[in-house]
């Protein structure tokens, strides 16, 4: 087996390598979705309205940019090429017409019924090419009552539940930092657009891959939903004190140390409270305590750890095998040696002095690392290539 190194694969050893995929999509799931279509070896085009391109060009996380380039947008479309049409104008649909015929994959994320007055729709495209793979995102899927809601991220996770997971009893709905719905959608799409080149390998035959955000959501909750609809729907109380998961027992949760944190996992309390000096939980009998009495024994966990170094108590409970782990910021995690050892990052780099660092696919295929060093297009960077090339 290969050794892990900072080179890149070869094309020829990517398991898509020859095939063709359309990104239709913006913003971040389907776009995500297609990237990691692009890191195993297919080829992206990525389809945009002239001049002003993928809304997410100009959407920026923060107020960071290098030499006016957005990062953000290049980390999500690196690896891609650009086709510049107007979807307004029906000579620039024809070309795309005679493009999809000839494509694997087609990606699109438009508003609900946008796709179809087009005439790009599964449906209508399936009919010239019965072996395309077609992924559609959208914010709700069936739920035709929020059909025609917006579907951003924040919204549905309003709309999913999921922010009442987060977050100490009492505390308002808890929104996760990250673009969760965003995220997990553009992975399930990729899942199932893999699914369905498998049976197009099989039987010839493609398919359509429809994901949403609220659906994504809902998966991502299965553990704790399937709980509460079997418990004879009891809403789960979260803990009032460092509240962790609503579902599950002291001590887990996370900790103040006199030099940092510690998060505390799964453990025997009578155990964890003979190697941390503390009494009380040495005489718990029942295992059930651990969540009846959640808040108390948090309590006297935290003024145990607070007294001593993060060090000092990972010292204590790794020689144990408990559960433990600190709790470490980007700082410590980027300057740490596992991460150095999974060789996770990459510089996306145009030869002319732009240079992005970013992270690289997260899995490895043959013992190594999937990498590729190409930034995201310039809006229509490649039409005139591709143009030629399929005689469009």
């Amino acid at each position: 087996m290969t050794k892990t190194g900072s080179s890149t694969n070869p094309l020829k050893d990517q398991p898509l390598q020859g095939l063709l995929v359309l990104d239709f999509s913006q913003f971040l799931s389907g776009p995500l979705a297609t990237l990691r279509l692009a890191d195993l070896g297919a080829r992206v085009i990525k389809i945009e309205r002239p001049g002003q391109g993928d809304l997410g060009r100009t959407l920026y996380l923060s107020d960071t940019d290098i030499n006016g380039e957005n990062t953000l947008f290049h980390a999500i479309n690196r690896n891609k090429e650009s086709l510049a049409a107007d979807l307004k104008n029906p000579r620039d649909i024809e070309k795309l017409r005679r493009l999809i015929a000839r494509a694997d994959v087609m990606v699109q994320n438009f508003r609900p019924g946008v796709i179809e007055r087009l005439k790009l729709d599964y449906e209508t495209v399936a009919q010239t090419n019965p072996r395309i793979v077609y992924g559609s995102v959208s914010g709700y899927g069936d739920a035709g009552a929020w059909r025609d809601r917006p579907g951003q991220d924040l919204l549905a996770q309003a709309r999913s539940g999921i922010m009442w997971l987060s977050g100490d009893e009492g505390d308002p709905p808890t929104p996760f930092s990250l673009a969760i719905a965003d995220m997990l959608t553009g992975h399930n799409l990729c899942q199932g657009i893999l699914a369905c080149l498998v049976r197009r390998g099989v039987t010839g035959r493609g398919g359509l891959v429809e994901v949403s955000l609220l659906e994504s959501l809902m998966d991502f909750q299965f553990e704790v939903l399937t709980t509460y609809m079997n418990d004879g729907r009891r809403l789960p109380r979260r803990g009032t004190f460092r509240n962790a998961h609503s579902y599950l027992a002291a001590p887990y949760g996370v900790y103040d140390t006199k030099n940092g944190h510690l998060a505390l996992a799964m453990t025997h309390l009578p155990s964890l409270g003979t190697l941390l000096g503390i009494p009380a939980l040495t005489q718990i009998k029942d295992s059930a305590e651990g969540f009846k009495r959640r808040d108390e024994i948090k309590r006297l966990i935290a003024e145990r750890l607070r007294g001593e170094s993060t060090e000092h108590w990972l010292g204590i409970l790794d020689a144990a095998d408990i559960w433990c782990s600190e709790v470490l910021d980007w700082p410590k995690l980027l300057s740490s040696e596992a991460f150095q050892q999974l060789d996770m990052l990459q510089t996306l780099a145009n030869g002319k002095g732009l240079e992005i660092l970013t992270t690289r696919c997260p899995f490895r295929l043959d013992g190594r690392v999937l990498k590729s060093a190409m930034l995201a297009p310039k809006v229509g960077q490649h039409t005139d290539l591709i143009t030629e090339e399929f005689a469009l």
